[in-house]
Formats: C-alpha cells, sequence, structure tokens
C-alpha cells in the first residue's frame, strides 16, 4: 500500500537564497509536492528543508532526480527524511534495550552485531541528528524475547564498543502480557523499576502519556527539582527523558502525575551520561 511507504525528503546543503517557493517549484516538476518546510539554523549552518509528497513514487523519482544537483550554485543532498522500510514493522509488544554513551563512529550495524549474540533481535538503530546525519551519541535495540533483552542489558552495561565504555537499560517500560485485556495487568511499580537503574542516576524516563506530550510540559513538569540538562521527547510514543542533576528524586516527585487530563505519568530513572 502506498499509504505504508515513505513520502517525506530531506534536502540539505541549500543556499540561503533557496526559498520554500522555489523547491516547491522545482520538485513539483516530478509530482504535486504536499507540502515544503524550510529549516534555518541560526548557528549559522546552511538551511535545509522537509518535503512531503502525495505519493511515494513521486518522492522516489525526486531522490534520483535531484540528489547532487546544483540549486542556486550549491549541489544539494536529497534523500528520505526517514530510513524507507520495504515494510513497517509493529515493535510496540517487543522489549526494548536504551544503549548510551555510543562512540561517533559506532553504527546501527555496529551495535546489531554486538548485541546479535544475545538473541532475535526485531529492531535496531542509532539515533542520528537530522540536520547533519551525526549519531547522538544513543540508540536502541529490540529483542522478540524478554529473556535476551534483559541478558543483553545486564552483560553489555560498560562494555566497550568503539572507544566508549556503554550504558544500557530498558528504554521503556515491560509491556503486559498479550493475553491480558484487564486494564489493571500487572506492571512495574517506580521501585522495581529504580531498582534496575545506576545509583548514579540523572536521567528520568517519563512514559503513559497518550497525547499532549511536548518539551514545554516537560520543562515546567521537572523545572521545579533542579536544573534541566536535556529534554528527549517521543510524542508518537508517549515517553520522554528528561536528564537534571536531581537524580531519581525528581523522577519519584511526578510519577503517577496527571498530564494534559489523562492517565497519570509513570516515570523512571537511569544513568545516560
Amino acid at each position: 500500500m502506498d499509504d505504508d511507504q515513505p513520502k517525506t525528503l530531506y534536502v540539505g546543503n541549500l543556499s540561503r537564497d533557496v526559498t520554500e517557493a522555489l523547491i516547491l517549484e522545482l520538485f513539483g516538476q516530478i509530482g504535486p509536492c504536499k507540502s515544503c518546510k524550510m529549516i534555518v539554523d541560526t548557528a549559522g549552518h546552511d538551511p535545509y528543508c522537509f518535503v512531503e509528497f502525495y505519493e511515494h513514487r513521486h518522492a522516489t523519482a525526486t531522490i534520483a532526480a535531484m540528489n547532487g544537483r546544483k540549486i542556486l550554485g550549491k549541489e544539494v543532498k536529497v534523500n528520505w527524511a526517514t530510513t524507507p522500510t520495504s515494510q513497517k514493522k509493529d515493535t510496540s509488544s517487543h522489549f526494548h534495550v536504551f544503549v548510551g554513551d555510543l562512540s561517533p563512529e559506532i553504527t546501527t550495524d555496529d551495535i546489531r552485531a554486538a548485541f546479535a549474540p544475545f538473541g532475535k533481535i526485531s529492531d535496531c538503530r542509532v539515533v542520528k541528528d537530522m540536520a547533519t546525519g551525526k549519531s547522538k551519541g544513543y540508540g536502541f535495540v529490540s529483542f522478540f524475547n524478554k529473556w535476551d533483552a534483559e541478558n543483553a542489558i545486564q552483560q553489555m552495561g560498560g562494555q566497550w564498543l568503539g572507544g566508549r565504555q556503554i550504558r544500557t537499560n530498558w528504554a521503556t517500560r515491560k509491556p503486559a502480557p498479550k493475553n491480558s485485556n484487564e486494564s489493571n495487568s500487572k506492571q512495574l511499580s517506580f521501585d522495581e523499576v529504580v531498582n534496575q537503574s545506576s545509583p548514579s542516576n540523572c536521567t528520568v524516563y517519563c512514559g503513559g502519556v497518550t497525547t499532549g506530550l511536548t518539551e514545554q510540559t516537560m520543562r515546567q513538569t521537572f523545572s521545579p527539582f533542579g536544573q534541566i540538562m536535556e529534554i528527549r521527547v517521543f510524542p508518537d510514543k508517549g515517553y520522554s527523558f528528561v536528564s537534571n542533576g536531581g537524580m531519581v528524586e525528581s523522577g519519584q516527585g511526578v510519577n503517577g502525575t496527571v498530564l494534559t487530563n489523562q492517565a497519570g505519568m509513570s516515570t523512571a530513572g537511569f544513568h545516560t551520561h
């Protein structure tokens, strides 16, 4: 189905004179464009944009036609905004491992190879900055089997990968059993999750937020507990990570807090720095 295929392109290395209207005019000659959003970096880097097509085939044709072409004197880079897959995988019921402190040169293939001995992997990725294409220093590995994931967390934490010792932990709360339809399915308590965490924890995982999850919401919620170093928000997955100097006390302080008129937010602390 075309609905399952990617239709959004990343267009980088643009001249500062390039406008959204110009991109739409050029790319629209290949196929109808739904939107174009220009991103201007205030730090002085070259601007870039995202172009969304109505049809996957037009996006594919645009990569072939426009990647490496010059627009206003600069050779532009055109690629998928997200890595396309032949079929989207539903890994929501799998067991996800957070892998932190990755060296800049570590790739998705590297962490896949490092974690493959522990069991069958359903998904694996190093998270990259969309503007620069460089690693953000962390990634995720998903296993089909809970015991494989637990073993990987225990065995790989502190191991050297590239030039650094990596850190591992649960990326999200472990899912409830598939055969349970009850709303009160057994879930890990706050204390149970914290007991799995490093005593030098400085990052809090916040989950169970189904709507209205924004960086601003997290900042307002956690700012009373101390200075916030970093916030990573994943609205489509309903969770975020908040890094500060308050260790797990901030997580304990907001665990069960109701945000945006929905169920209580769950939190757990672990170290990622």
